[in-house]
């Protein structure tokens, strides 16, 4: 691939040792084991301050940045801009960003999706679909965790097989930071009874039959009863993008 420049983090950069995050990811991931969402949060957002970032996809985890807002106002909002979402996606995006007290940060990758075709020839998600994602939202999204101390996600236990043991709290290693995942315990109905209660903005495709929600060419349609995530990738021996790698499951990288 020709030499580029990778834009530069929006974080503030690390003030704790990694030794110093562990410790204090593995402390509150027992003191948090059955805690709620706003107990965790509360903790993160004085713990970690402007060193906490969401990483949100704008699908069903936009409750997480309202979640997150209401302990750390103004909190970074990390969406990955891969040039390849539904325009349902981009618009709930904007609604974030207008509607919800929080810093809205567009994560680019290093290259365009033209410079990607020129590179490795167009529609590469075809070919070769890891590597797209670790082009468009892998190495992006890990250059900017970098300048951060801990990440919130939106992961639930419900959404496959390979998430039915994400704690509230743990330890990323592979990010070597803390990651909370404060709605894990969540059911679907629960995350859309909380935005419809908060007004909180959601991709409208989820109520069309996409509980799981990627880029546009490799996603598709759940029918009633499939997994939640049946539809990312389809046909592909492929569950994960490689955002959520752990040393349980490696097989998400």
């Amino acid at each position: 691939m020709t030499a580029v420049i990778a834009p530069a983090p929006h974080g503030p950069g690390r003030v704790r040792s990694a030794a110093e995050l562990e410790a204090l990811a593995r402390e509150a991931s027992e003191r948090f084991a059955d805690a709620t969402a706003d107990e965790v949060l509360a903790w993160a957002a004085e713990t970690f301050g402007r060193n906490l970032a969401v990483a949100c996809s704008m699908a069903g985890d936009t409750v997480v940045p309202h979640l997150v807002s209401r302990h750390a106002p103004g909190v970074d909002v990390l969406f990955l801009q891969t040039g390849y979402h539904f325009a349902e996606t981009i618009g709930t995006r904007d609604a974030v960003a207008d509607g919800l007290d929080v810093n809205l940060v567009d994560v680019m990758p290093a290259i365009t999706v033209p410079e990607q075709d020129a590179e490795f020839g167009a529609r590469l998600y075809e070919r070769d679909a890891t590597r797209c994602c670790a082009i468009r939202k892998v190495e992006p999204i890990n250059r900017e965790l970098a300048s951060y101390e801990a990440w919130v996600t939106g992961l639930r236990r419900e959404d496959s097989p390979l998430r039915a043991d994400t704690p509230l709290v743990e330890w990323d290693d592979a990010h070597q930071m803390v990651k909370l995942n404060p709605i894990a315990a969540w059911t679907f109905d629960e995350l859309l009874d909380y935005a419809g209660r908060h007004q909180v903005p959601v991709n409208l495709l989820l109520t069309d039959g996409y509980p799981s929600i990627g880029c546009e060419p490799c996603t598709r349609p759940v029918a009633p009863g499939e997994d939640p995530r049946a539809g990312r990738w389809a046909g592909l021996a492929k569950t994960e993008c490689g955002l959520h790698v752990t040393d349980t499951h490696p097989e998400e990288a």
